[in-house]
């Protein structure tokens, strides 16, 4: 099933936006969008076994300290997963690491994190699991959409990186 079906089956109706290919955050900057709803960058991050995965949902300007998001998550050495991980867990490619990629997680492998700040926002942004479109996600469709796919958001101020250190992203 698409995620087109999907929304269509459950009864989501997200806002569609068109739009040039974007790979990252400064790309989508660069487009001038004026779109409702909080920006959003996400992260397809794994422990250091390679047995978990999660995938981290942050405002958009926010440089993430990865050692101290593992510390919250109490996992060791939280790095970024393989694009081939990235496909095999949420069904996407580099350039288009969505929230509604977990439509394709039946089986719950992967662990949702959002920011405290983008849950308390009316709506966030996300892509429709490519980098050409926005979805603008009111909050309410998106505590629908994670109950409906199965998905319990782990809602934390996820720790900025201090401006010098390293392990940021």
């Amino acid at each position: 099933m698409t995620l087109e079906e999907f929304l269509d089956v459950h009864g989501f109706m997200f806002k569609r936006y068109e739009h040039a290919a974007v790979m990252t955050v400064a790309e989508s900057e660069s487009l001038a969008l004026d779109l409702p709803g909080a920006k959003t960058k996400n992260l397809f991050l794994r422990d250091k076994k390679g047995s978990k995965h999660f995938l981290v949902t942050i405002p958009a300007a926010l440089t993430v300290n990865l050692k101290q998001l593992g510390a919250l998550l109490g996992v060791a050495g939280l790095s970024f997963a393989s694009p081939e991980r990235l496909l095999n867990y949420l069904g996407v490619l580099p350039g288009s690491v969505t929230l509604l990629g977990l439509v394709n997680d039946p089986i719950h492998h992967v662990q949702f994190v959002i920011d405290q700040a983008l849950w308390d926002a009316p709506a966030v942004q996300a892509h429709p699991l490519v980098n050409t479109a926005t979805m603008v996600v009111p909050q309410a469709e998106l505590s629908r959409f994670l109950a409906v796919t199965g998905h319990t958001p782990q809602i934390i101020s996820v720790p900025a990186q201090a401006s010098g250190d390293s392990g940021s992203c």
